[in-house]
This record gives structure tokens, C-alpha cells and sequence, in this order.
């Protein structure tokens, strides 16, 4: 059996700054830019403390675990990937397991489980969505799939939504109860961030 090599990230910040990240080298997953990751959480600054981060398509967890270190409440995770699942899985263990409820499974499937129970939780949530590029195999209802499940969210319990996309893909302004706030770009890669509608 062919033996994944895995890459390695830090946490940038906060109370884990440092502690390391182990990333799978596999077609499926990708790990955010180390500099989308900073940009994001320069513009979340200290809103995210207390509040539950959900990194629905997880991969390493890298996000999630970013919010973490800078005060979030509670992350949440779902990686369909069984090796990104496993690498998941250690990243929690050696940052902070308390904290962090993992899946496994089909994010679109498993979307509802985590969002019940944060509804029932009534903290205020950061959902990250970052599909798998539309590029690959089988993926071309992707963007499609994630916006419907954007829609699907409750204002009441949302903090903001941020998409991570392909840069050449246009979002729509409004999406079910957000309105788009702004947008960044990274190259190939794009932060879209949209807010509750008042």
C-alpha cells in the first residue's frame, strides 16, 4: 500500500501559535494558504472568541483549529476523506480535543447533524464552507450543492459565512438569509464573506 506523505502547517496565532499541523498529500483535500488564513482571521480579529467555528468541508482542520487558538468557543468538522479524516483526527488530539466534534462522512449529507445542534446550542457560528474545486472529477454541482446548503442557514445563529472558491467563479449576491459584505482574492483561490441580512 502506497504510504501518504504528509505536509506540515503551524497554527498562526493565539494560544496554540506554533503547534503544528500535519496536511495529507491527496487529490481530494488541500490545505488553506497559510496567507488566506491569516487574511481571514486579521479580519475576524476578536469576534470570534466565544463563538462556534464550523469548517464544514475540514480537511486537516486547519481553519477550525486556527478559530480555536484564537478564542472560539467550539469547532466543528466534516471530512468525508478517510485519510484526511485520520490526519484530522491527530491535528484535534495534539491542539485541542475539548473543544472539537469531528464527522466523518459526506459534508452534504452529515451538514444537518452539526447544524441541529448548533441551533440548539444558541451561540452565535462562523460556517466555512471550501468545496473541493469544481475542477475535479465529479465536482461540477459543487458550488451549486454548497450554495444550497448556505441557504438552508437560520440568521438567528449565524455570525457570518465565508465561502473559499475558485477565483473565477462569481457568487451570488444574496444567498438564502446573506448579503455578500466583501470579497479577497489570493490568486486562484478567493474568500467571499457574506453576513445576515438585519
Amino acid at each position: 500500500m502506497k504510504q501518504t506523505k504528509n505536509f506540515k502547517t503551524h497554527i498562526i496565532a493565539g494560544k496554540y501559535k506554533g503547534k503544528p499541523i500535519e496536511i495529507p498529500s491527496i487529490d481530494t483535500t488541500r490545505s488553506s494558504k497559510s496567507i488566506l488564513r491569516e487574511s481571514l482571521f486579521n479580519t475576524l480579529q476578536f469576534e470570534v472568541i466565544d463563538k462556534n467555528f464550523f469548517e464544514v468541508f475540514a480537511g486537516s482542520g486547519s481553519v477550525g483549529l486556527e478559530a480555536l487558538s484564537r478564542g472560539a468557543k467550539h469547532a466543528y468538522f466534516i471530512e468525508k476523506n478517510k485519510i484526511a479524516f485520520n490526519t484530522l483526527q491527530e491535528n484535534v488530539k495534539n491542539i485541542n480535543k475539548n473543544d472539537s466534534t469531528m464527522l466523518i462522512g459526506d459534508s452534504f449529507e452529515k451538514f444537518t447533524t452539526i447544524y441541529n445542534i448548533l441551533k440548539n446550542d444558541h451561540t452565535k457560528t462562523y460556517f466555512y464552507f471550501d468545496p473541493p474545486f469544481s475542477i475535479r472529477e465529479n465536482m461540477d454541482d459543487i458550488y451549486k450543492k454548497t450554495i444550497d446548503l448556505i441557504s438552508s442557514i437560520d440568521k438567528d445563529i449565524c455570525e457570518l459565512v465565508i465561502i473559499e472558491h475558485m477565483s473565477d467563479i462569481e457568487l451570488p449576491e444574496t444567498i438564502g438569509n446573506v448579503n455578500l459584505l466583501k470579497i479577497k482574492k489570493f490568486g486562484k483561490s478567493t474568500l467571499s464573506y457574506y453576513a445576515p441580512r438585519e
